[in-house]
């Protein structure tokens, strides 16, 4: 068992807070990773020197060269249970190491797990908005192999009867990448329990584990190959994540862990029906590092097949690192055989009845590929669309503003612009700001009937989200109302044009852009109150009235 290597316990009580658990290494994991990576990459650098060099987008090229790329996705999606899968312990991210173990997830011998039914719900949930046939009956099993952070020496998983499977996901490629609809087959998601972490000392001479991690709930999502390029990985990725954020099911923070991507990546020529030699990428930690270390693997792999190496093209496992944009082999991959499984004998089958998925689908949210679907039947861009089905609380909040008869495609802009560049200055979600949908809904009908300028809605607008308060009250208070009486606006045309006789006479003998000039200085006399549209009018009509 794994905790035969444990040397010592900083602690003299094994549950006390901060207790630290210590193993011994023989061949330090960050130091043998950097002679691996630098064993290796001398000799790729043999094998294939041009190889190396080649940007990664010009794996985005790669059917031209006459290969196509084959991907697939392995995504753990953390769940935002209470407690761990299978004892009472909590788990919260950046909680002092070894705070939150009990004997069941440190494995001490004599302990017995006990399912935690939310973690059944969260897969139901999950399974169902990818679109995948539910398992009526389905069933733990015990994955083996040994790692110092896992204490059992197994994982508790799902082999042949996972909760769910034969689903799909559809997603919309940004505008900017080309745009277009995709379907990508989901071939399972199953439940598992999480392992621990190793904390490696800064000299490489040992590691501490920490254990808080162990036992935490998982759903693993495996997709089909059916990915071509870096990007539709990464969208795919991205498209999980707001699947469950949407849900409620994970927060899916890829930097605490709470999303995981593992990419596994093949070419072969195209139009040729047999796989390539798949090799496994980890080590990313956003979705555009999967993007990167896609195309710079499929660019490593076809530049070896060019040169009539394919054979070294093995099936492995490679780490993305960042700083040199390129991957690096890491352990050679495992079969299936080397882990053994077999049914888990502390655990009862999983039994679904028709009723409890029947309660589960009625209490989901509406998911965003029909909210994007909704949003574009309202007319709005693909671009707007994308934006605001992004995130659940913007798309929240837009539907929110609609409710009180605002115009879909004004509510649009002003989220999609003011109201972003300000979330994005200061730092905040839009949940957090004092503007309500109702306040936006209001702001936008006092631009379109004229009470106010688009100018003033801007610094109103400010207000709201900093202050809060209300449009009308605002308005009032500043004495903001737009000036829309057309006798009042000639005034101060005529003042402005009389104060300016020498560019009046510079526009009549040909300088037409100094309208601009005295639309400014009409607006700058009524404080930027002059109705635009009314105001123009009038100038017009006096600028060329001698005409």
């Amino acid at each position: 068992m794994a905790l035969t290597l444990l040397r010592g316990i900083r602690t003299p009580t094994l549950f006390r807070r901060n207790a630290g658990l210590f193993f011994t290494t023989i061949h330090p994991p960050l130091s043998s990773f950097t002679t691996r990576a630098e064993s290796v990459q001398a000799t790729e650098s043999k094998a294939a020197p041009k190889s190396i060099q080649l940007a990664t987008k010009e794996a985005a090229e790669h059917k031209t060269q006459g290969f196509e790329a084959v991907i697939g996705i392995e995504t753990h999606v953390q769940l935002s249970t209470v407690t761990k899968a299978f004892c009472s312990c909590p788990y919260n991210y950046g909680s002092q190491p070894n705070s939150t173990v009990c004997p069941t997830c440190m494995g001490h011998p004599g302990t017995l797990p006990v399912l935690n039914a939310k973690v059944v719900e969260c897969a139901v949930k999950l399974g169902l908005a990818l679109n995948c046939e539910i398992s009526m009956t389905s069933k733990f099993d015990r994955k083996q192999y040994f790692y110092p952070d896992l204490p059992k020496g197994y994982q508790i998983s799902q082999f042949d009867i996972p909760i769910a499977k034969e689903g799909y996901l559809d997603l919309d490629l940004p505008v900017e990448f080309g745009g277009g609809h995709r379907r990508f087959g989901v071939t399972r998601v199953h439940m598992e329990e999480d392992a621990g972490k190793l904390l490696h000392s800064e000299s490489g001479s040992y590691s501490q584990v920490d254990l808080n991690r162990a036992g935490v709930p998982l759903l693993e999502i495996v997709s089909e190959p059916d990915m071509r390029t870096g990007i539709e990985a990464a969208e795919y990725g991205a498209e999980i994540q707001r699947l469950v954020r949407y849900l409620g099911v994970s927060n899916g923070n890829m930097q605490e862990g709470s999303l995981r991507c593992d990419v596994n990546v093949s070419v072969r020529p195209v139009g040729q029906s047999k796989f390539g030699t798949k090799v496994e990428i980890k080590n990313m930690n956003s979705f555009s590092a999967i993007n990167r270390a896609i195309d710079y693997e499929i660019s490593r792999q076809i530049v070896l097949h060019k040169e009539g190496q394919a054979d070294q093209i093995v099936q492995e496992t490679r780490l993305w690192d960042e700083s040199s944009q390129k991957t690096f082999t890491m352990r050679k991959k495992e079969g299936l055989a080397d882990y053994r499984y077999f049914p888990e004998p502390d655990l009862p089958e999983i039994v679904l009845t028709s009723d409890y998925i029947d309660e589960i689908h009625k209490s989901m949210p509406e998911l965003p590929e029909a909210k994007r679907r909704r949003y574009e039947n309202m007319g709005l861009s693909m671009q707007d669309v994308l934006f605001l089905a992004n995130d659940d609380n913007v798309a929240r909040f837009f539907d929110s503003t609609l409710e009180h008869d605002a115009d879909a495609k004004l509510a649009a802009n002003w989220i999609m612009g003011d109201i972003a560049a300000y979330l994005k200055n200061e730092k905040l979600s839009i949940d957090e700001i004092k503007l309500t949908p109702l306040e936006l809904s209001e702001l936008i009908a006092s631009i379109k009937n004229g009470t106010i300028s688009g100018k003033i809605g801007k610094e109103i607008l400010i207000e709201l989200i900093a202050k809060g308060g209300t449009v009308k009250s605002v308005i009032e208070e500043k004495d903001l109302v737009q000036i829309a009486d057309p006798v009042a606006i000639e005034a101060m045309v005529d003042q402005a044009l009389a104060d300016n006789p020498k560019q009046l006479e510079q526009y009549r003998a040909g300088k037409t852009k100094l309208q601009g000039f005295f639309a400014g200085q009409v607006m700058k006399a009524s404080k930027g109150k002059a109705n635009p549209v009314l105001l123009n009018k009038i100038l017009g009509e006096k600028l060329n009235a001698n005409s």
